[in-house]
């Protein structure tokens, strides 16, 4: 009786991620093809995905310069692009003029709901007009200047007390991670009314702030 053996040769990870490259490069491609041939007034093609991934160490400064360059631009993705704008009458028809016609959408919603669940960040529509009918007495002037403003000069406060700490130390710190705990903090309170201390460092505002 005859035996055969046969042997598997693994892809390389190198062939693969090509051969990925190459495909998103291509749909990237149709894109492009698809909207030179139409004539409608799109925003100009500042670039795509990969240029945002090659600056993702300086995403921000990335993006700032940018804005400064065309106000308004387009990331092509390989199944669709995002339009970015830094024109106040843009965003001033967005959120003002014309608000209704920018929704956030199922996959914003998809995305949110675990952590906003029905709120006023995350819907559209009729849930949006009663959670906003709600969400407007909370930010009366009088709420914001008893309630709210006292919850950010508290982070403010723990935030001066461990830069001061620091400084003396003469120890480096991340002056915004620190930004971002202290702004975590504040908007917690006031939104959920609980400090989860996320600047403190505790166990519970650590997870929190890494999973957000």
């Amino acid at each position: 009786m005859n035996s055969f053996a046969t042997t598997s040769f693994p892809v390389p990870t190198t062939l693969l991620a090509t051969a990925v490259a190459a495909l998103i490069l291509l749909l990237i491609k149709r894109r492009l093809l698809f909207h030179s041939t139409k004539k409608l007034n799109y925003p100009p093609i500042a670039g795509t995905i990969f240029h945002l991934l090659f600056n993702l160490h300086r995403l921000v400064e990335y993006k700032t310069a940018l804005s400064r360059k065309y106000k308004t631009f387009r990331i092509l993705t390989p199944f669709g692009n995002y339009v970015y704008t830094a024109d106040p009458a843009n965003v001033e028809y967005i959120l003002k003029l014309n608000f209704f016609n920018y929704g956030k959408g199922d996959f914003n919603y998809d995305m949110a709901r675990d952590f906003l669940g029905d709120g006023i960040f995350a819907v559209d529509g009729d849930k949006w007009r009663q959670q906003r009918k709600i969400a407007i007495f909370e930010f009366s002037t009088k709420v914001l200047r008893d309630y709210s403003s006292r919850a950010f000069k508290n982070s403010a406060s723990e935030l001066t007390g461990i830069v001061s700490k620091l400084a003396s130390c003469n120890q480096m710190m991340n002056i915004q991670d620190l930004f971002m705990k202290s702004t975590l903090d504040s908007i917690f309170k006031v939104g959920f009314g609980v400090n989860f201390g996320v600047l403190s460092r505790l166990e519970e505002g650590e997870a929190i702030s890494k999973c957000f």
